[in-house]
Parts: C-alpha cells; structure tokens; sequence
C-alpha cells in the first residue's frame, strides 16, 4: 500500500489517495476540494483510479467530487442513506457557503462489502453518527481504516447536523471502530492519525462528554 494525504478546501479535510503498488491502481477519498493538488498527486505517482469514495457527503468531503470523476472516469461509490445530504448540495447553504454540486453515486455502498483494488480489499463498515451513511474503509491486511469524521484523535464528530445523533456515534465507535484490532491505524477526515487502542484508553469524548469538533 502506497497512501499519500492531501489537505484540501477550507476546513483542511483530508483528503487520501491510496494505492497498490503492485498494480498502481488506487482510490481517491473524500475529495473535498482542491482538484488540482489531487490531480497532481495522481499524476506525480500514475495512479489508475478505480474508485472515488466519499466517507460521507458534506461539502467538504465531496466537494471536488465532480471534477476528479469526470477526469479520472472513475465510479463514485457512497452509503445511500447519504443521498439527502448529496442531493441538498453537501449542507453547504447552513454555512453560507456555495453550493456544491456532485455526480450521483455510480456504486451505492453496504456494510460488509468489498472493493478490490489491486491485490488491497477495502471492506466498507458503516459507521453512522456523524451523518446517516458514514462509512469507513478498512484494511484488514495493512492494519488501517479511514473514517471519515466518525473518531478523531482525542475527538469525535459532531452530531449538531442534520442527519447527527449522538446515541448512533457513539454505538458505531464503540461496537464497530472499537472492534477491531487496537493496533488499527485510524486516518480521519481531519486533524492526525490515530490507533483504535489510544482512543479506547484516551478519548474524553468517550468518558461522559457529548458534541465534537467537525
């Protein structure tokens, strides 16, 4: 596995370009803006993209969704309990943002399923909370999963959205994220890596507190 972080647009999501190196196929995650830096990413390491995958649709996690599909003919793939969400342009209207316009999903996502991509399987966990279809993409053999803003180092993600619920994030750390290996490598849709293990020991969002930072 080759993995490369992009920050992108105007909350410095993280944006991740993951690939085989065996076969230099890869996925693009959460192209949140900033076409151009994952162009050149792309370009830089001649990735053949087979999938571009949203964790979930807010306008940052999606926002340059558009222009990366439409230059890379890759499928779109994402939770369809996330289709409101894409529909109502990623809420960016709630911030006086621009809307954002997306492609509909070419591949609608489902807990337990499996992309192959090269000689990596992505299984797609679905970790709503955050927003209804939030999903996280877990690698079994390389000992990693990107999960979007469902657990953050120290952090969690907010739930004041449409579509949030604190009960449902909590349930999806704790019986999904939580079960696998503490050794799991977690890259979020913001902020650093962290370990399923430091956030089962270290969270105080876990320990009481209710919200999120993103």
């Amino acid at each position: 596995m080759i993995l490369r972080t992009i920050h992108v647009g105007i909350t410095d999501t993280n944006c991740y370009v993951v690939g085989c190196e065996d076969t230099r196929e890869g996925v693009v995650i959460d192209p949140g803006g900033h076409a151009d830096r994952i162009f050149r990413v792309l370009d830089e390491d001649g990735w053949t993209v087979r999938y571009v995958l949203n964790t979930h649709c807010h306008f940052d996690h999606m926002q340059a969704n558009a222009e990366v599909v439409t230059v890379t003919a890759a499928p779109l793939a994402l939770h369809p309990a996330e289709l409101p969400i894409l529909k109502a342009k990623g809420g960016a209207a709630l911030f006086g943002l621009p809307e954002v316009e997306s492609p509909m999903p070419d591949l609608e996502l489902e807990h337990g399923q499996v992309l192959k991509v090269g000689t990596m399987c992505f299984q797609v966990l679905h970790t709503p909370g955050h927003s209804p279809g939030s999903v996280t993409f877990y690698l079994a053999e390389e000992g990693v999963a990107f999960d979007g803003d469902v657990l953050f180092a120290d952090s969690v993600g907010r739930t004041d959205l449409p579509g949030g619920d604190w009960d449902t994030l909590e349930r999806s750390i704790r019986e999904v994220l939580f079960a696998l290996p503490d050794e799991t490598v977690l890259y979020p849709g913001h902020m650093s890596k962290t370990t399923v293990g430091h956030e089962k020991a270290h969270n105080p969002w876990l320990k009481g507190k209710k919200g999120g930072l993103h």
